[in-house]
């Protein structure tokens, strides 16, 4: 059992959540995912790993309340218990001195971009962090990018806060200011058609491009096969291959297409989740 030690609420939607998992966070890296399991008839869901604090033995999780699961997840409270919590999984993040990299966090993508961004800037690179939210209230952790980045550049779809505009709009007028030829690499993490927005553009300068990508998951081990996914016409699994790739190479279309697979039986769980009021919580 893996006890919540913290919890704050970004909005209605959005939670952060503290766990004690000191296994998790002694060897865990920038870029990796947990998959967690609230209790013994929950289904397993990944989620990125936004911090984690090897001292205190702690591991930082951020969310969007999507589904059942997240709903349920959402309703804990500190000092309550996930069942099951198993990581690092993934392959971590690839940290070198590029030089000057554009990292780009879209909603909730902003938590797991956060860690990314702070090993970047200590190996040496000029970060250019873009942070965006559809409005001001989705919009979180601009203290921890600025102080993660080199530079950082806030933008909302309404034009609540900052500016109005998307992520690629801030991206399109950076690398036309700065010139393709210097900025040496991109990482987007974000929802699927903003990151495959960000890969359509950079794709146009020739610059490269990272994603991190959030396909269905059972196991984590790459037994199961749920997660695969086509990347440069070779099929990867995201829980072992990734979860980043080359933006420029993933098949977007296949990637949505399965996305969308069990969409009616997760709006059957979240309708019934909703409607029950007996502490099955929804699950019979």
């Amino acid at each position: 059992m893996y006890r919540i030690v913290e919890k704050e609420v970004f909005s209605p939607i959005i939670k952060l959540m503290v766990i004690e998992a000191p296994k998790v966070a002694r060897s865990c890296k920038a870029g990796q995912f947990v998959i967690l399991r609230i209790h013994e008839e929950g289904e397993r869901i990944p989620l990125t790993i936004a911090d984690f604090d090897r001292e205190k033995g702690t591991i930082t999780i951020v969310f969007q309340e999507v589904g059942k699961t997240t709903k349920q997840l959402g309703a804990l409270e500190v000092g309550d218990y996930i069942k099951d919590f198993v990581g690092p999984l993934g392959e971590p993040s690839h940290i070198e001195n590029f030089g000057t990299v554009l990292v780009v966090g879209g909603g909730v993508g902003v938590a797991p971009v956060h860690p990314i961004a702070r090993e970047l800037k200590a190996a040496g690179n000029h970060v250019i962090g873009i942070i965006g939210a559809r409005s001001k209230d989705l919009l979180f952790w601009e203290d921890k990018m600025r102080l993660a980045c080199s530079e950082l550049h806030v933008t909302t779809d309404d034009g609540s806060y900052v500016r109005q505009g998307f992520v690629t709009d801030v991206m399109k007028e950076i690398i036309e200011a700065r010139g393709k030829e210097n900025i040496s690499l991109v990482l987007a993490i974000g929802p699927q058609p903003m990151m495959r927005a960000c890969s359509n553009l950079t794709k146009e300068y020739g610059i490269k491009t990272i994603v991190s990508l959030n396909a269905l998951m059972v196991d984590g081990t790459g037994m199961c096969g749920c997660c695969r996914v086509s990347v440069g016409g070779k099929t990867k699994f995201v829980c072992v291959d990734g979860p980043e790739f080359d933006g420029h190479e993933v098949d977007w279309l296949e990637l949505g297409r399965r996305g969308a697979y069990f969409k009616a039986e997760e709006n059957l769980a979240m309708e019934r989740y909703s409607t029950c009021q007996c502490t099955c919580g929804g699950e019979k």
